[in-house]
């Protein structure tokens, strides 16, 4: 069993604290993925309620499993980034346009401001905004059908 230098506990109130090895306890803690889209396993920082780092994990899969899950169940709730499987279609290839996908949580429609709005973040991952602050991830853009290529191609 892998041991940490604190643990976490979720408080009466659901939130999460933070017990340090010397016994100081940081309330309302939340966890923060350094690198969200390249590395979501790693880098993982706890910080307080004030932004102020009380804790760093190196690797998610170190920690016991227990934490682990604590950690990963956080993280799902604040974080929301549909990944596109495939890009169903668009209402114009003009923007502000209409996009209609298919995510890993259900088909979605969106409103691309403008092609500023799809940004690549590694060689073949892409980050998509709509209008409403929404980030939805192309993970690899080679992976995607001949038809969605076809349309992300006319916005790039």
């Amino acid at each position: 069993m892998t041991t940490t230098p604190f643990t976490l506990s979720r408080n009466s109130y659901g939130r999460l604290s933070l017990t340090s090895a010397d016994g100081t306890v940081h309330d309302n803690v939340a966890p923060a993925r350094a690198f969200p889209v390249q590395a979501p396993q790693d880098g993982i920082a706890i910080v307080s309620s004030d932004g102020k780092e009380v804790a760093w994990i190196d690797r998610l899969e170190d920690l016991p499993a227990a934490t682990a899950a604590l950690v990963r169940e956080e993280l799902g709730g604040r974080e929301f980034m549909p990944e596109i499987a495939r890009i169903v279609a668009v209402s114009s290839y003009a923007t502000p346009c209409t996009w209609s996908v298919a995510t890993d949580r259900g088909d979605a429609e969106f409103v691309l401001r403008g092609e500023e709005d799809i940004r690549r973040i590694g060689l073949d991952t892409l980050l998509v905004s709509d209008t409403h602050g929404i980030h939805f991830l192309i993970r690899d853009t080679q992976r995607l059908d001949k038809h969605s290529k076809k349309i992300l191609d006319r916005f790039l």
